[in-house]
């Protein structure tokens, strides 16, 4: 028995689906905070116990973006899978300002989000 034309269709969509970003202006939410790391010149990311400059956290969370693929529907969906912790050992980022305060990357990115 020969598969339907709608089966057809939807085997012939999935790679497409499965390589889907998020809205643009959801991307731009994204892009916008990723951004705000990246200008705090003072800030370190530390994950998992190393401190890292912003423009290397910044290409971190472009590459683990771009890695994590259509699970990421909204900016907030970034902060949650993303920019939180790290996905290999569960240890919350966290972000070091000069002056050595640290607060959870999660609340930094939070605070930073742009609304709708």
């Amino acid at each position: 028995m020969l598969p339907s034309r709608r089966t057809v269709l939807l085997l012939a969509l999935l790679p497409a689906l499965a390589t889907a970003a998020p809205p643009a202006g959801e991307q731009a939410r994204i892009d916008a905070l990723i951004g705000a790391v990246e200008a705090e010149r003072d800030l370190r990311f530390v994950r998992n116990g190393k401190a890292y400059s912003a423009a290397e956290a910044a290409q971190f969370l472009r590459e683990k973006q771009r890695m994590t693929g259509p699970d990421l529907a909204t900016a907030e969906d970034f902060i949650e899978h993303i920019g939180s912790r790290s996905s290999t050992t569960g240890q919350p980022y966290l972000i070091r300002f000069a002056d050595g305060r640290q607060q959870p990357a999660a609340d930094f990115l939070r605070a930073r989000l742009a609304p709708r």
